[in-house]
């Protein structure tokens, strides 16, 4: 069906340390990939699937969902930081309540008339 072809590229001769992490890895292997591809392409040996796939990528319905994607990182991100932002505020509030009760001369914890006006 398909050509085998032996490509050079400067990657082939070099040695490569391994990767440190699964992301670099990945990353590699993907990169190696798009070189090979690009090299398919070069010399009419790419598959009608490759050459769509690569068609894909440079859509301009690709960038938008790429774009959209990173934006619901950063949104999930802040709302993260919200909800601890939120804690935070409610352990202040907790702590102002125990003062105001101390101030008042309440220092019982079984009274909660501060906390039915919060």
């Amino acid at each position: 069906m398909g050509r085998s072809k032996k490509i050079d590229t400067p990657l082939r001769n070099t040695v490569v340390p391994p990767a440190m992490s699964e992301e670099g890895r990945e990353s590699r292997l993907v990169s190696l990939a798009y070189d090979l591809v690009e090299q398919r392409l070069r010399d009419g040996s790419a598959t009608s699937a490759e050459t769509t796939a690569i068609l894909r990528l440079g859509t301009s319905r690709a960038r938008l969902e790429k774009e959209k994607l990173e934006q619901e990182v950063r949104l999930a991100a802040a709302k993260t930081s919200a909800i601890e932002s939120n804690k935070h505020v409610e352990e202040m509030m907790e702590q102002a309540l125990k003062a105001f009760r101390s101030y008042s001369g309440n220092d019982e914890e079984g009274d909660d008339n501060f906390e039915e006006i919060f």
